[in-house]
């Protein structure tokens, strides 16, 4: 069974720091792009960042750009979300996803991405 398994979420306060881990299992990952989105109270799902398993390139979403730091542990099967200089609308429940394609994460297709994770909530408080 696949399983991707979220972590590290929490409660902090604007300007923290917190680091996301997504652990996978259940089939090599070999070849996924991995990556985050977020949802925010009363928003849509939305692209965070991404890193391909090929080239270990990294895409972000221009609002995290400079304050997040997507990474991954291909012997681990575990990618990493950095989250710095925090601020009250990064609140959202993060998703850590897993797909061959990586426009699925950046072109507005995510429901044809074959994995998710559960999940895992970040508040940030002012």
């Amino acid at each position: 069974q696949v399983q991707l398994v979220e972590s590290g979420g929490g409660l902090v306060q604007t300007g923290d720091s917190l680091r996301l881990s997504c652990g996978a299992s259940g089939r090599s990952f070999r070849g996924y792009t991995m990556g985050w989105f977020r949802q925010g109270p009363g928003k849509e799902r939305e692209f965070v960042a991404a890193i391909s398993w090929t080239t270990s390139m990294t895409y972000y979403a221009d609002s995290v750009k400079g304050r997040f730091t997507i990474s991954r542990d291909n012997a681990k099967n575990t990618v990493y979300l950095q989250m710095s200089s925090l601020r009250s609308d990064d609140t959202a429940v993060y998703y850590c996803a897993a797909d061959p394609l990586l426009p699925r994460f950046m072109g507005g297709t995510t429901a044809s991405i074959d994995y998710w994770g559960q999940g895992t909530q970040v508040t940030v408080t002012s």
